[in-house]
C-alpha cells in the first residue's frame, strides 16, 4: 500500500512529531537535548522556517513550526533527524534505527488552532506527568512565553501578543491559559494516533 502524499504548502504551518522506534529514549541527559537544539539551528540558517513552539520528551518530538516553501518540509525533517541520529548512535553504540518511522505532520490550517496547538506542546511534558507545572520543564518553548526566558530557536507566535500589551501581563495570561482543560488535546490525541 502506498503512503499517504503529504500536504505542502507555502508559508504553512505544521505540527510535528517525531518519536523513538519502539518507544526508545532520544533523549538521556542535557547533552543530548542542547545537541537537538543546535542542530535546529543549523538547520534554521539552510532551510527558511519559524519555530513557534517546541517540546522535547524523553521519547518523541513536538514543533510547531512555519516553513515558507512547503517542499522543503520533508528535507528539513530528514536532515534534522538524520543528524540527531547520528549523534545518537555514536553516543550510544546504537545499531538500527532511532525514529519510529516517517515523522507525523498535521497542517495547521486556521490562526485560531496556532495557539492551541502550541498549547498541547507545551502541556505534553504536564499531561505525562513529569511536571507539575507546563512552565517547569526545562526542555519546551514554555519558558519564553510563561517566564520571558530567552530561547535562541523561538520565532514569537503572532498570536502570543494578544495576551496583552505589557510583556509581564501577557506572561501570566499566557501561563493561566495553559493551565486550563480545553478539548482541543483530546482531539490531537485521536488523531496523532492514527
Amino acid at each position: 500500500m502506498a503512503r499517504k502524499r503529504r500536504i505542502l504548502v507555502d508559508d504553512g504551518v505544521y505540527h510535528i512529531i517525531s518519536r523513538g522506534h519502539n518507544r526508545y529514549k532520544l533523549f538521556h541527559d542535557f547533552e543530548d537535548y542542547k545537541t537537538y537544539k543546535n542542530i535546529i539551528l543549523k538547520y534554521n540558517k539552510e532551510f527558511s522556517f519559524e519555530l513557534f513552539h517546541y517540546c522535547f520528551m524523553p521519547n518523541h518530538t513536538h514543533l510547531l513550526l512555519k516553513i515558507c516553501n512547503g517542499k522543503d518540509l520533508p528535507h528539513l525533517l530528514q536532515s534534522l533527524n538524520q543528524a540527531y541520529a547520528k549523534h545518537y548512535k555514536r553516543s550510544y553504540k546504537l545499531i538500527g534505527n532511532l525514529f519510529q518511522g516517517r515523522y507525523k505532520s498535521m497542517l495547521v490550517g486556521k490562526d485560531s488552532y496556532l495557539l492551541e496547538c502550541g498549547r498541547y506542546i507545551e502541556r505534553n511534558p504536564f499531561r505525562a506527568g513529569l511536571v507539575k507545572d507546563p512552565s517547569g520543564y526545562n526542555w519546551s518553548s514554555c519558558k519564553f512565553y510563561t517566564r520571558g526566558e530567552n530561547d535562541d530557536i523561538i520565532t514569537i507566535n503572532p498570536l502570543y501578543f494578544d495576551f496583552g500589551a505589557d510583556k509581564i501581563k501577557r506572561m501570566h495570561k499566557y501561563h493561566e491559559y495553559l493551565l486550563e482543560n480545553r478539548p482541543y488535546e483530546y482531539m490531537v490525541d485521536k488523531v496523532m494516533k492514527l
